[in-house]
């Protein structure tokens, strides 16, 4: 039977108050008080930030309640296992003494063990004539079994702070995602803003979270990127708001033109004449038509055609959809495209342009795959297009076809620019390199 008097440690060892607190608390455990000790150890593995115990701590006290011959913790059963110090290192996997006996220490100033040293300071059991323990000196597993339910409450709020970052860390991706992505959508759309300072505020917040935040850390980052979504999605939702109000004025303003019986002309459907027509009433005014090649039709009142008009240097043909963006996003995504301008600088879209020409040669992009992306994006987005190219050097093996593969899908509708600048813009964003 264990003895229930209180022990002091044997040697230099001194004796404290926290391991006489320890002693009466395992001495108030109650007779049929019993806990499985494999479920109490993993509830001390989910615990140990609170306990102030490590890992190797963790591992010496599993090899301890190996040497417990029950599965159940309860004082019937005794609750003092001897052990050597060679036994221990064995079933640590090799751990050496010293180790074993400082992560011991450890435990037993976490409050998780109790020593009961002999006189001589060795671990040993005293049995009696039927073979029952008398009496053993070794570790007392006692502080277990009556902080079990501290312990287990202690691994539950361990979980549940785990659960919490988690969740947190779930909004904060989402957030991260939505910003991006509405940020994105309003470059794409042209929609008035300032984009780029939005998204600078968006990099700087996700920049200085630490690598190993706290949950304070992590419950501020998602204020601030929840505020900064919200006033993204007020600008849009205004703009959203706005062009419904403006299609709604416009279908009430044909409603009531329609609606007017005294007009002669809306009772009766206008054609618009073909150019044909429009020739042959020229003709019959005495006006002079400019003679055309083979199939091509004068314009009417002396203007350009729209093919035409997309020749002309700084016009933008809009038939594969694209839209340009600020000269100040391009160049932000595309630094390296600055290296090519005069002086280092691009201060507007035809310093851009005549770098373009200068990275078309030097990427060994033919003059006529060029011309004709210009020809079809237009000036501006083909001097964008080959600026992204510059940047992308490294992934893109042959320059000249993937401009010609972005000019067969822009003629199909299948290319836009805004998605390439914004990749390019959230890998260039710690860069910082000053624009011309």
């Amino acid at each position: 039977m264990e003895t229930g008097n209180v022990t002091t440690p044997f040697g230099r060892r001194p004796m404290t108050l926290g391991m006489l607190a320890n002693q009466v608390m395992a001495g108030e455990i109650k007779s049929d008080q019993s806990v499985d000790k494999w479920k109490l150890f993993r509830a001390l593995c989910e615990a140990k930030p609170l306990l102030g115990i490590g890992d190797r701590a963790l591992a010496v006290l599993n090899a301890l309640l190996s040497f417990y011959p029950k599965n159940e913790l309860a004082q019937e059963n005794g609750l003092i296992v001897f052990p050597s110090n060679i036994q221990l290192s064995l079933r640590t996997h090799g751990m050496a003494e010293q180790t074993v006996r400082r992560h011991l220490a450890a435990l037993v100033e976490a409050g998780l063990l109790l020593r009961k040293d002999s006189p001589n300071g060795k671990r040993y059991v005293r049995r009696d004539r039927a073979g029952e323990v008398d009496e053993a000196f070794g570790f007392s597993l006692a502080p277990l079994l009556a902080r079990a339910e501290e312990i287990e409450q202690l691994a539950a709020e361990v979980m549940a702070e785990r659960l919490h970052v988690q969740r947190l860390r779930e909004r904060i991706t989402l957030c991260r995602r939505d910003i991006a992505k509405l940020i994105e959508a309003a470059v794409e759309e042209d929609i008035p803003g300032d984009w780029q300072g939005l998204y600078r505020e968006f990099r700087d917040l996700i920049e200085g979270l630490p690598r190993s935040p706290t949950t304070a850390q992590l419950e501020l980052l998602l204020d601030e990127l929840t505020g900064l979504r919200t006033d993204i999605l007020n600008q849009l939702e205004i703009r959203v708001k706005s062009t419904k109000q403006r299609g709604n004025a416009d279908y009430i303003e044909r409603h009531i033109q329609n609606s007017n019986p005294d007009s002669i002309s809306e009772l009766e459907p206008c054609f618009e004449p073909k150019q044909d027509a429009i020739a042959e009433q020229d003709n019959d005014r005495g006006a002079v038509t400019p003679e055309k090649g083979r199939g091509e039709t004068a314009h009417p009142h002396g203007q350009k055609t729209e093919e035409e008009q997309s020749r002309r240097p700084g016009v933008r043909n809009d038939g594969g959809g694209l839209k340009s963006f600020p000269l100040g996003l391009v160049l932000q995504a595309c630094p390296e495209i600055l290296t090519y301008g005069r002086d280092g600088v691009i201060s507007n879209w035809r310093d851009l342009m005549a770098a373009a020409v200068i990275v078309r040669s030097m990427l060994g992009v033919s003059p006529s795959a060029y011309e004709e992306a210009a020809n079809v994006m237009g000036p501006e987005n083909a001097a964008t297009v080959m600026a992204c190219i510059l940047e992308r050097g490294g992934h893109i093996n042959s320059a000249g076809g993937y401009l010609r593969g972005l000019t067969r899908r822009t003629e199909k509708g299948e290319f836009a620019i805004g998605p390439m600048l914004m990749a390019l813009l959230r890998a260039n964003a710690p860069a910082g390199r000053k624009v011309g």
